[in-house]
């Protein structure tokens, strides 16, 4: 049998189908977009891309060129979209693989346009998240020349696209008004929009109304709910992230542990050495995170170093060697994301896409 890697992120392609299939069912759309930006969000672009595709996606999200261009080195001939330009970045590689641009401004259209190759571009809209995307203002102009380029066959309307804060459903809905208006501004050009799509995994699980031609799966494709209240879904946790225990050893009552001596013990115990700390994405503030061992869950105790962390396993037998995982699928009891989350005050995305290169991503 051989040996599992010293530290692991086992990643689940069945967990990823799942999923899939779950968001097919629960937001149904015309199109499903699994969203593959930062190397997968830590689970692997390509293993990602393809175990979606495989399942019923049909289109690719990335934030970047580079990850688009990483997909196509790969094999993977399905439509990707990227969406977030280096103004000094380079487009000919992507155009020529035919990788469509997203485009939040003029000057972007036209460097787009430029490139040659006829792109095929979706424009964004800023409907109130202040990030990419034209703010209404600008539409005007945007449009006009969008749709000048499109007469002269320099570009391909292949969609247009914005994205919700998921504040509040009303303050959503305010978002999907102005996208409305931002398709009549469209239209008023005598433009047709191709793929509509705005809603992400939050608002494609919670508002109907937007899921519109497409919808983004980003994190709900892994197995983490998008938002506390989602956490009933049947969602499964693609991501196994564990360490083998690299020492054991039984210290006396009133010995400190780790940097700041943060803890001191009480009593004699027995303190189990896991090979992960915040060089491999662990949060350096989730002290008190569950770790399951050999069927047991205990608490991270003291300061998460940089390459380790210390659990307190009292009278338990363990011993080096022994399987520590740090969160998975809690169907088969093992801790979540989201623990490791609320211990670290973050959010589960932040958790799995942390997870560092020394991690060997294994599939299962």
């Amino acid at each position: 049998m051989t040996a599992r890697p010293f530290r692991e992120a086992r990643i689940s392609i069945e967990a990823i189908a799942h999923n899939v299939a779950l968001l097919r069912r629960l937001a149904p759309s015309r199109h499903l977009m699994a969203v593959v930006k930062a190397d997968g969000y830590g689970h692997g672009a390509v293993t990602a891309a393809r175990a979606a595709l495989e399942a019923g996606a049909d289109h690719l999200g990335v934030a970047d060129v580079v990850e688009a261009l990483e997909l196509r080195a790969a094999g993977i001939d399905a439509p990707v979209l990227a969406w977030l330009l280096d103004p000094a970045g380079d487009l000919e590689p992507a155009l020529e693989s035919g990788i469509a641009i997203g485009v939040s401004s003029l000057a972007q259209l036209d460097r787009v346009a430029a490139a040659g190759h006829r792109p095929a571009v979706h424009l964004k809209a800023d409907t109130g998240l202040s990030r990419n995307g034209a703010v209404e203002a600008e539409w005007g102009v945007l449009l006009e020349r969008t749709a000048t380029l499109v007469r002269s066959g320099a570009v391909r309307l292949e969609g247009v696209f914005s994205h919700v804060s998921g504040t509040s459903p009303d303050d959503d809905r305010a978002q999907i008004a102005a996208f409305e208006r931002f398709l009549d501004a469209l239209r008023a050009h005598g433009l047709e929009p191709g793929i509509r799509h705005l809603a992400a995994s939050g608002a494609a699980l919670d508002l109907p109304e937007s899921r519109y031609d497409m919808v983004r799966a980003g994190i709900a494709l892994y197995g983490l709910p998008p938002a506390p209240h989602h956490r009933g879904l049947e969602l499964r946790p693609a991501m196994q992230l564990s360490a083998a225990v690299a020492a054991v050893k039984r210290v006396p009552a009133g010995s400190g542990v780790s940097y700041g001596y943060r803890l001191r013990t009480s009593a004699s115990s027995t303190l189990a050495l896991v090979p992960l700390g915040y060089a491999d994405g662990v949060p350096r503030a989730a002290e008190h995170a569950p770790v399951l061992i050999n069927g047991r869950t205990f608490p991270v105790v003291a300061r998460i170093a940089m390459d380790q962390l210390v659990v307190d396993v009292g009278e338990h037998p363990v011993q080096a060697g022994d399987r520590a995982v740090l969160f998975g699928d809690p169907a088969r009891g093992e801790p979540s994301a989201e623990h490791w989350a609320d211990a670290a005050g973050t959010i589960g995305y932040e958790i799995v896409t942390r997870i560092g290169r020394r991690v060997t991503r294994t599939r299962a």
